[in-house]
C-alpha cells in the first residue's frame, strides 16, 4: 500500500471518531434540553471531549499540508480555524452557568460539525478506496 492509501485510512478512522464525538455531543444537548441531564454533569463530560477532537482534527489537517493534499486541507481549514479561534479566545470550555443561555448556539455548532464529519467521513473513504484500487493496478 502506497503514503495515501494509508493517510486516507486513518483519516476514515480519525473522522468516524470525531463523528461519533459530535452525535453524543447532539445527544447530550438534546438530554439537557428534556432535563435527563444536569448541566454541571452536563460541562463535565463535554469539556474533557473539546480539546482532544480539536487536536486530532488539527493533526488530521496537518498531515494532508504536509503530504502535498491541498484540496483536502483547504477542505478542513475551514472547521480547522473555527476550533483555532475558539481555544486561542478561551471559550471553548463549556460554562454550567451559561449552558442555557447558549445552548441553541452550541447545538447549532454541533449539527454543523456533524454535517462537515459526516460529508468529510464519505470523501475520505471515496479517496481511500482510490488509493486502494490504484495500488492494485
Amino acid at each position: 500500500m502506497t503514503g495515501e492509501a494509508w493517510l486516507f485510512i486513518l483519516a476514515v478512522v480519525v473522522n468516524a471518531i470525531n463523528l461519533f464525538l459530535q452525535v453524543f455531543f447532539t445527544i447530550m444537548y438534546s438530554d439537557l434540553e428534556c432535563d435527563y441531564i444536569n448541566p454541571i454533569e452536563l460541562c463535565n463530560k463535554l469539556n474533557n471531549y473539546i480539546v482532544p477532537e480539536a487536536a486530532v482534527h488539527a493533526g488530521l489537517t496537518a498531515l494532508f499540508l504536509i503530504n502535498g493534499y491541498w484540496f483536502t486541507f483547504l477542505l478542513n481549514l475551514p472547521i480547522l480555524a473555527f476550533n483555532a479561534n475558539k481555544i486561542y479566545n478561551k471559550n471553548h470550555l463549556l460554562d454550567a452557568t451559561e449552558i442555557f443561555r447558549t445552548l441553541s448556539k452550541h447545538k447549532k455548532e454541533s449539527f454543523i460539525k456533524l454535517g462537515f464529519h459526516l460529508l468529510m467521513f464519505f470523501y475520505y473513504l471515496y479517496r481511500m478506496i482510490a488509493a486502494l484500487i490504484a495500488d492494485d493496478m
